[in-house]
């Protein structure tokens, strides 16, 4: 059969050695961030004893991999994309379960849980700073400091444990500044100021050391659990670190400082996106026989059995920003660098060459956006899976229509959202046949007058969230252009949106075969055949967030827009902070469970 054909090709790529130890089989699994569960354990905030109750979530739905967000530590933001260090573990997913047989550490932890009760709609991080305030004292009441396990750990990290616990312990010093506004002796890392500092807090930075020893132990004691149950974990890999991070302090060479990354506008983001990290000075990286990156994969592998590249093109080439350009502009004044195409191949499949040669991990790459096709290549030849994201799989220049299931890429993790993205639910109700009410306005700058035009293309009653949707009377290219009053020669962006959208939702419901009128409000009949596309596909994994696979259930009420992981671009406490409304033990035994187990096995995924 093809399926068959296409894995023996695998079996000749650079990956065959890492598909052969995850086994040739099209598979299924669920994306959730950590922080979005609960369990009726759980103070404040998931911890790493309920990644065991997901594992059973997993299981239990037929799912046969658990794909988390980074679980780095964070910064202020707790964007996990934006974390403090690229090894690190976020300390506030340690369980303390383990600490409770003292009495006042189980005191001061029940008194916690009621001071941040679940069920709650969004995660309060101010129990990252509680929670380490009870671990401390755990700490300071223990003898761990003289273990030889832990002694061992901080040996064997060595790399970059002491910069990483020296930089928290200089930050709580600097009362939480930017390591770039601390005084110049600590800043620019004056040997004797570190060496007087390091006495002076011997104690404060054995305590980062030992959070992440525990972090390490409880991590790693879930990934034991998942393996015991054939489930693998997939991490993720973010290709940047924050500004204000251990990794830029300590090796500040690796960056280049003057720059902020992020992605070109396109026609999701008019003014594309400033994501603010520095880019990676590659030429540095290498003199250091990419060490760096060896370290951080040899980490990973405690935990992770598939890596998730996150923004593989930044590989090749990345979308850099003047650090001093004004933030309002976002990405619109970028450049890419290497500004030369012709190198973005070498760049790229010489990295990607490192990574491969260095971990026993399966890796996936996340490819999505403008792509040139030397990356797309190279992902393929190197047997690397990308992303396809069911809005987004069309034949966006001949039909204007979603590719049928077996139009997906064999090497591919086929999804209907992302954690950048609503959920399908919104995005049906929202997004589809729709364009960005930004971009529409950029694009008429200086040839079309917006206000004069918008009531005559778009329905504004079906319109919000920043989006427009198209009247259903411009019915036609031919219409288009003569409501907007311009040859078509002028106006080809304008069709080109126009015909990848209009009637989006007529389109996907007939590839979905739902028969009668189409529906403008989403529900689990139309969620379920949207499901069906991606399962079915030809993808070799099929991965889902898990606001939709809840979606069939009747667990989340209300509007559906309000269960968003993240809107890129935006700084809130509702990034990065959803929780489900439901205990994981609750979840585990609803009746749904056995309907998404069915759904999965006549996809014949494992």
């Amino acid at each position: 059969m093809p399926g068959q054909d296409l894995f023996t090709q695998l079996s000749h790529t650079v990956s065959s050695g890492k598909w052969l130890n995850i086994g040739l089989n099209k598979r299924a699994g669920l994306c959730v961030p950590l922080f979005s569960v609960f369990s009726k354990k759980s103070i404040g905030i998931a911890d790493f004893s309920d990644l065991k109750l997901l594992i059973d979530f997993c299981c239990v739905t037929g799912h046969s991999i658990l794909q988390l967000l980074p679980m780095n530590d964070v910064g202020s933001v707790f964007c996990p994309y934006d974390s403090v260090s690229s090894f690190a573990i976020e300390p506030a997913y340690i369980s303390l379960d383990e600490f409770l047989k003292d009495k006042k550490i189980a005191q001061m932890s029940e008194a916690l849980r009621k001071k941040f009760p679940f069920p709650r709609d969004y995660v309060s991080y101010e129990i990252k700073r509680e929670k380490i305030n009870i671990l401390k004292q755990v700490f300071l009441g223990s003898q761990d400091i003289d273990s030889m396990l832990f002694r061992n750990f901080i040996q064997e990290n060595a790399y970059w444990l002491k910069d990483y616990a020296l930089f928290k312990a200089l930050k709580d010093y600097h009362h939480g500044l930017a390591w770039y506004d601390w005084e110049a002796s600590f800043r620019e890392h004056n040997t004797q100021a570190l060496d007087n500092f390091l006495k002076q807090q011997q104690n404060e930075i054995y305590f980062q050391m030992w959070l992440q020893w525990k972090c390490f132990e409880q991590f790693k004691a879930a990934k034991n659990y998942a393996a015991s149950k054939n489930c693998f974990l997939k991490g993720d890999l973010p290709i940047l670190v924050s500004r204000d991070s251990a990794d830029v302090w300590s090796h500040p060479e690796f960056f280049k400082l003057e720059l902020a990354a992020g992605a070109p506008p396109d026609m999701y983001c008019a003014k594309g996106q400033r994501w603010g990290m520095p880019t990676y000075n590659w030429e540095k990286k290498q003199s250091d026989e990419y060490r760096y990156i060896k370290e951080r994969l040899k980490y990973a592998e405690n935990f992770y059995d598939i890596l998730r590249i996150d923004h593989v093109v930044g590989l090749f080439r990345i979308w850099s920003i003047q650090y001093n350009d004004p933030e309002q502009n976002q990405g619109l004044n970028g450049f890419f660098d290497p500004a030369d195409e012709g190198k973005w191949g070498q760049q790229g499949r010489k990295i990607l060459d490192i990574i491969l040669k260095n971990t026993r991990m399966l890796l996936c790459a996340e490819d999505l956006g403008v792509i040139p096709r030397v990356c797309t290549d190279t992902l393929r030849e190197f047997g690397i899976p990308g992303n396809d994201v069911q809005r987004w799989v069309k034949d966006w220049n001949v039909r204007h229509d979603f590719l049928s299931p077996h139009e997906y890429r064999f090497l591919s993790v086929a999804m209907l959202s992302t954690h950048d993205t609503t959920n399908w639910n919104a995005w049906w109700e929202n997004e589809a046949d729709t364009v960005d009410e930004e971009l529409f306005i950029r694009k008429c700058e200086h040839r079309l007058d917006y206000n004069q035009v918008k009531n005559k293309l778009f329905n504004f009653s079906l319109s919000g969230h920043g989006r427009l949707r198209w009247l259903s009377e411009v019915d036609s290219v031919d219409k288009l252009v003569s409501l907007i009053g311009k040859r078509k020669e002028e106006i080809g962006d304008f069709i080109d949106m126009y015909l990848n959208t209009y009637h989006e939702k007529e389109k996907l419901w007939a590839q979905m075969g739902l028969v009668g009128q189409m529906r403008e409000k989403a529900d689990k009949q139309i969620l379920a055949a949207a499901l069906k596309i991606t399962y079915n596909s030809s993808a070799v994994f099929c991965i889902q967030l898990i606001t939709d696979i809840l979606g069939l259930t009747d667990i989340l009420q209300g509007d559906s827009y309000q269960y968003r992981i993240n809107i890129p671009g935006t700084v809130s406490d509702k990034n990065w902070s959803l929780v489900m409304p439901i205990p994981l033990e609750e979840l585990l035994q609803h009746k749904a469970c056995g309907e998404i187990k069915r759904m999965v096995a006549e996809s014949n995924r494992k």
